[in-house]
């Protein structure tokens, strides 16, 4: 069961290895973009497939497996791993070779799980990354050495480099290694902790002797980066900058996007006679899912951030400063790569919450983590602010954009509601001990281009792909909604509000109208269940079948800012902040925790938290003349 003879290079190849290995990069320089992303069957486990063109022109799957210190998991992702590995995941076939991704500057750490990998008995080979990293370091390693004492090939690689795959590539073109250990049955049993460590030593005296220990730390810079007081400074800074250039580094891209929209809809309306169709591609599809649109170059400056602070080596440097912190909420510092996570999406946030092992904890992570202002968050954001803040410096000089600081404000809210709910649930319902953090910490390296640039072109097409599906068809659906059935001969109001929308919004008006919302934002408010985005598509349909004429995207911001009071923004404003997630953050919940139970108290007092914020702001925003 555990090995198979097999004859001639491998069909698919799997890479495992320890997490901050560079494994991840490897593997986009194996495939570049022919890599497609999803989950393993049954389970929330990230599963990435790309395919890596050899040298002699034929291809092979390659599997990027989740990152394990060992082959006893304590995890989802590490049990994956390892049943992938031995062949016992249904659905998914045991891979010909296992590429073993080793930090050739810390082979002390990694050796270990590659001694493991050797007594499964499959064919396999040993990857030595970040080879200039550990010259620079001086490290001499005998790979010819290493080789023999495996039983495997051993090639050096480089996954920054453009060429650093090559040895790689061309080991994999030859037929597979012979299989020089073999065990029998499902589980393979290692030796103990003591005897892995100790075989580890003698293989590091054979091939590394006399090499001074990798070093993981950089004194001055750590000094202030993981300073209890300036640490927090920097940290809060870099997020203050990565928030002010969301909204300020991408209006030019942005402008680009809305003209060549307002272009578009220009066209259509010169082009095509006045009708139906004309009114779904101008008051529906433009209107809607190009509104959305125009929000991409925000998106990716958002994940370009992210991106590059986790390739540099910072976020577990974050984790560690941050834990006495939410230690006093009553988290754990390995909640901070979740919840930063969730900036970006909150389902892969929540997915994360996997790596911490007390189940309370986790719970309680899971439950705040959407409270994180998540990227589908920032076009309704940017819609308000455009249209109720205005544009203007700040601070000495001018130097601060008002509008990003708002924004800043605005995720230091979602931030803070996370640290008040956490601080309530650890003291009733989840109580539990404080646990403190233990996380190996990578060295610092500069992010690689390449890895950046992949990371944003999966990014940008996950979006055009919510755009152009998702999106596009709630936009088409609200469209016949807002024009069926048509209004009686004679009607003097707008053609919407006898619509079965209209009246849909109308029935709902009297819920939301404490809050200052009109029956528009009701209508919008349905759709957005399925995607937080679509809210501005939907607003921009709304609006542009309540227009005496066509409204196009690019005219939403400065009829919102004409129609609405500013309390009304301020409350829908204070809506999201808190509103209950969209539903396939609420599926994932259901995933993750196995029950009903939790997304449905998740939904409950998030709409609760959402509505009373929203009466608050709206009362206090009023009574200040708002």
């Amino acid at each position: 069961m555990l090995s198979r003879a097999h004859a001639g290079p491998p069909r698919s190849v799997a890479l495992v290895g320890n997490p901050n290995c560079g494994k991840t990069a490897l593997f986009n320089r194996l495939t570049g973009a022919r890599q497609k992303v999803a989950n393993y069957s049954g389970v929330t486990v990230e599963r990435k497939v790309g395919i890596a063109r050899l040298p002699d022109g034929s291809t092979v799957q390659v599997v990027d497996l989740p990152g394990t210190y060992s082959l006893h998991p304590v995890s989802a992702d590490e049990e994956v791993t390892l049943e992938v590995i031995e062949g016992r995941r249904a659905g998914e076939e045991a891979p010909d070779l296992i590429v073993a991704v080793v930090d050739a500057t810390n082979l002390r750490m990694n050796l270990r799980l590659v001694l493991e990998l050797r007594r499964i008995g499959r064919p396999m080979l040993v990857a030595l990354n970040m080879m200039d990293t550990a010259r620079q370091q001086g490290l001499r390693l005998d790979r010819e050495r290493l080789a023999e004492e495996l039983g495997c090939p051993v090639v050096e690689t480089v996954a920054i480099a453009s060429h650093g795959h090559e040895a790689l590539l061309a080991e994999l073109a030859r037929d597979l290694p012979p299989v020089h250990q073999h065990v029998d049955g499902h589980h393979v049993e290692t030796p103990d902790a003591r005897a892995l460590q100790n075989e580890v030593r003698r293989l590091l005296a054979l091939v590394a002797s006399g090499a001074a220990p990798a070093t993981r730390f950089h004194p001055r810079l750590d000094a202030w980066l993981m300073h209890p007081v300036w640490g927090l400074l920097i940290l809060a800074g870099l997020l203050f900058v990565m928030f002010q250039a969301v909204f300020t580094w991408a209006e030019a891209p942005k402008g680009l996007i809305e003209d060549g929209v307002a272009a578009l809809a220009g066209l259509v309306e010169a082009g095509m006679d006045p009708g139906p169709l004309k009114s779904l591609l101008i008051d529906g599809v433009l209107a809607g899912a190009g509104g959305v649109l125009v929000f991409l170059p925000q998106i990716l400056i958002l994940f370009a951030f992210i991106l590059a602070l986790e390739d540099s080596g910072y976020l577990p440097r974050a984790a560690f400063l941050l834990d006495t912190l939410m230690g006093k909420v009553g988290l754990s510092g390995r909640a901070f790569i979740p919840m930063l996570s969730s900036f970006a999406c909150a389902v892969p946030g929540i997915m994360a919450t996997r790596s911490i092992t007390h189940w309370r904890d986790r719970l309680a992570t899971i439950m705040l983590a959407p409270l994180m202002t998540c990227s589908a968050r920032l076009p309704v954001y940017t819609l308000l602010i455009g249209a109720f803040v205005p544009e203007r410096g700040v601070g000495p000089g001018g130097f601060l954009d008002l509008r990003g600081l708002v924004m800043f404000g605005l995720y230091v809210a979602g931030v803070a509601s996370a640290a008040a709910v956490g601080w309530a649930l650890k003291r009733t319902w989840l109580k539990s001990r404080y646990q403190p953090l233990m996380l190996e910490l990578p060295p610092y390296r500069w992010p690689s281009p390449r890895t950046l640039a992949i990371g944003l072109w999966e990014r940008a097409r996950i979006f055009l792909l919510r755009v152009g599906t998702i999106i596009f068809a709630l936009t088409v659906v609200l469209w016949f909604l807002a024009t069926w059935p048509a209004p009686p001969e004679g009607a003097s109001a707008a053609p919407i509000t006898y619509s079965l929308a209209g009246q849909i919004g109308r029935a709902l008006e009297w819920v939301f109208a404490p809050i200052g919302f009109n029956w528009q934002i009701c209508i919008a408010l349905i759709p957005g269940l399925a995607a937080r985005e679509v809210v501005v598509g939907a607003l921009g349909t709304v609006y542009a079948l309540s227009a005496s004429g066509d409204a196009v995207a690019d005219a939403l911001t400065p009829l919102l800012a004409a129609q609405w009071s500013p309390a009304t923004a301020y409350a829908l404003i204070a809506w999201f902040i808190f509103a209950p997630q969209c539903l396939s953050t609420l599926a994932t919940v259901r995933r993750e925790t196995n029950h009903w139970r939790y997304p449905l108290i998740m939904a409950g007092y998030q709409f609760a938290l959402g509505y009373a914020a929203a009466f608050v702001t709206y009362r206090v925003a009023l009574a200040w003349g708002g």
